[in-house]
């Protein structure tokens, strides 16, 4: 019987052996990480194009009872959570006077000068991303970065909302050393930090200045904002200006204005100094009885 079998079992084996192989089976390969950042030449190109922006550090300010001292740190590192923002602040005013782009790669930190540049690493899937500083922010708790929409889709941060990040100063333009000192705008440094650069004139608004009468003065339009954080802290980058008050506008905006001011030349020294500033958009309005 056993020898009746054995011819039996070798068939089986070879009609197996025959047959289509079984699929291969290998591990998946660890994903790759991606480095989004090293547009090398789009940096420096917006560098260059830079070269003659106005670096503003400015001065401390407050936003939620909290008091965020500006600086020049050059060998800024940290790491933290990194959120964006996107459709709601398109087109409006940064910080530094420009025109916000959502699909510019740029960013809003809360200290670093205006402009200067940050490579933002991605912890969570490795992608590397080299942004420009441009506008303060984020005043959410426990975030250390406000990305722009370009740059939060680019390091994969747009779908989550926020990721963990660590943060890393670099030079474009060369190392440190060679880097253009940054100049404090309308700032006294804190204390224990390096005294200001250079600073703009002295506010026109004086205490001495004589008040108008409500209505009657001259006002200075900087900027209509619908964040609160940005408006507390265009408030107090202002007050140095000038008399800062605030007006609701339509569409959930508030006017962020400097005066009133008594006379015509007081509101034009301050625009000049506000456009000087960075706030090329900024005009003089007219009292009320004028108009």
């Amino acid at each position: 019987m056993r020898r009746l079998l054995l011819p039996v079992i070798a068939g089986l084996a070879l009609a197996a052996c025959g047959g289509k192989p079984p699929p291969r089976t290998t591990a998946a390969a660890p994903p790759r990480p991606v480095d989004v950042s090293d547009d090398t030449s789009a940096v420096a190109r917006d560098a260059a194009r830079l070269g003659n922006w106005p670096v503003k550090i400015g001065k401390p300010y407050q936003v939620a009872g909290i008091t965020y001292y500006p600086a020049d740190d050059r060998d800024y590192r940290e790491e933290g959570v990194a959120s964006w923002y996107g459709p709601g602040f398109h087109a409006g005013s940064t910080a530094n006077g420009e025109r916000y782009d959502q699909d510019d790669i740029t960013a809003a930190h809360r200290t670093l000068p205006m402009p200067s540049w940050v490579e933002v690493e991605n912890l969570d899937n490795g992608r590397k991303l080299t942004v420009r500083i441009n506008d303060r922010g984020p005043f959410a708790r426990g975030r250390i970065i406000d990305l722009s929409r370009k740059a939060a889709q680019l390091l994969g941060v747009d779908r989550a909302g926020t990721a963990r990040v660590r943060l890393r100063r670099v030079y474009p333009g060369g190392p440190p050393e060679q880097a253009a000192p940054a100049v404090v705008v309308a700032a006294a440094a804190p204390p224990a930090m390096p005294p200001a650069i250079a600073s703009v004139a002295v506010p026109a608004g004086r205490p001495d200045a004589p008040r108008p009468a409500a209505g009657a003065g001259w006002l200075v339009q900087v900027a209509a904002l619908a964040d609160a954080g940005r408006i507390a802290w265009l408030k107090g980058f202002l007050a140095s200006f000038g008399p800062v008050n605030t007006q609701p506008a339509p569409g959930g905006l508030t006017r962020v204005r400097l005066g009133p001011f008594a006379a015509e030349h007081l509101a034009s020294t301050a625009l000049a100094q506000v456009r000087a500033a960075g706030y090329a958009d900024a005009r003089v309005i007219p009292p009320t009885n004028a108009r």
